[in-house]
């Protein structure tokens, strides 16, 4: 039977990945979008709700599908601002895990990040921390939280600080060895085909993906 598949974040980097190969993917008949702003030139298959996903919960009459890929998150730069920040990368995720379980949507994924702690000191590790457990807390049946380490992939916008990070580390990481591993940087694009990988076979054994673990399942 074909599938529908929601996506939140398809204009980010990973979400954008997912996104194109759904498109490519004959088992998904129905991809939904829903973003603030709209992704010109894409097939039939797509239907795009545009508005305001910090209020989410107004499109619950047509946040129905199969699965979904929850992408969302910015950076402290792009959103100084705490409260907005957590309203995005907390409020978001578990707004949409409320929503699944509401509409029997049985497989929920959701990207965070490597070091993911409700008691940290670090803000944004607390943040998602927080989402995951509340993410958690909706017991859907298929849920998977994925956490990579740093995100490799062409962006649209400019991260200079960013790409010189990223640079240094692509340098240094052939002496990552042993638990050092989990800090090599992995590829949006593989992250994307983790997600679609698991989705479709279910049969992964921890709710939790780590980095390495995510590079495994993204094997075809």
């Amino acid at each position: 039977m074909k599938k529908t598949a929601i996506i939140l974040g398809a204009t980010g980097l990973t979400g954008n990945h997912i996104l194109h190969q759904l498109i490519e993917d004959k088992n998904y008949e129905t991809i939904k979008l829903f973003s603030r702003s709209k992704i010109d030139g894409l097939p039939k298959k797509v239907t795009q709700f545009i508005g305001d996903i910090l209020d989410l919960a107004k499109f619950k009459a047509d946040f129905t599908a199969d699965e979904v890929y929850c992408c969302i998150g910015t950076t402290a730069k792009k959103t100084p601002d705490k409260s907005l920040y957590k309203k995005i990368d907390y409020g978001i995720p578990v707004t949409a895990a409320k929503l699944s379980k509401e509409n029997n949507i049985a497989t929920f994924l959701v990207v965070s990040a490597m070091g993911a702690n409700t008691k940290s000191t670090v803000f944004y590790n607390k943040t998602k921390g927080e989402m995951e457990r509340d993410v958690l807390k909706q017991n859907i049946k298929n849920t998977f939280i994925l956490r990579p380490s740093l995100i490799g992939g062409e962006r649209k916008e400019s991260r200079l600080l960013e790409k010189i990070g990223l640079l240094v580390i692509k340098v240094i990481q052939p002496l990552f060895i042993g638990k050092l591993k989990e800090y090599k940087i992995i590829d949006a694009k593989d992250i994307a085909q983790a997600m679609i990988n698991v989705a479709n076979t279910k049969n992964n054994a921890e709710v939790i993906i780590t980095s390495n673990d995510i590079k495994k399942l993204s094997k075809k």
